[in-house]
């Protein structure tokens, strides 16, 4: 009788830090909703405004995206640019916006999936999201299949899609807390 209990005690203890670990692990992989929220004016350094563009050079990063390490998104221009430290871009490229388009501002990443399914019914891998519009989770991704389809207009999407290089590279950058800074 006693060893039945003893044994009952272990499993119990052993379900508790399963269930512990589990949260824990849950906690460190997602960000509080709160930096989901866009920052902007001085304390971000982001421009709300359309911010000028480099005519001769259409991939160069735009004065006004914020400072530090970040990912700068235009939601005008449909291209991202992966930023360094020190300011120096590490990749830029182009993607195929969802339906439903950041307010400009800084946000952070809040949550990161290695595969998933897409509002749009598309298997898609390397999530990463950072913002929330009217219930419509925003993030990058890209589709497991080889080309990306422009959103269904009917179908409210947030999925930012990209090639799967580039989503590679996005997976690899924007970890959680990651600044991702919004421009028009």
């Amino acid at each position: 009788m006693a060893g039945s209990s003893s044994s009952i005690v272990a499993g119990l203890t052993a379900a508790a830090l399963a269930t512990v670990g589990f949260l824990a692990f849950r906690a460190s992989a997602t960000v509080p909703p709160e930096l989901a929220r866009p920052r902007t004016g001085d304390q971000s350094g982001v421009s709300v405004s359309k911010v000028p563009r480099d005519r001769e050079d259409p991939g160069a990063l735009p004065e006004g995206s914020g400072t530090g390490l970040r990912v700068v998104y235009s939601v005008d221009d449909d291209r991202v640019w992966l930023v360094d430290g020190r300011g120096k871009v590490k990749r830029t490229f182009r993607v195929t916006p969802g339906s439903v388009d950041p307010a400009p501002g800084e946000y952070a990443v809040t949550s990161r999936s290695n595969v998933a399914t897409g509002t749009d019914g598309a298997s898609i891998e390397h999530v990463v999201r950072f913002a929330s519009v009217d219930d419509v989770t925003i993030g990058f991704s890209s589709t497991v299949r080889s080309a990306t389809a422009p959103p269904d207009p009917a179908l409210q999407t947030g999925g930012i899609r990209e090639s799967r290089a580039d989503g590679d590279a996005m997976w690899d950058f924007a970890t959680i807390g990651r600044a991702i800074v919004v421009i028009r």
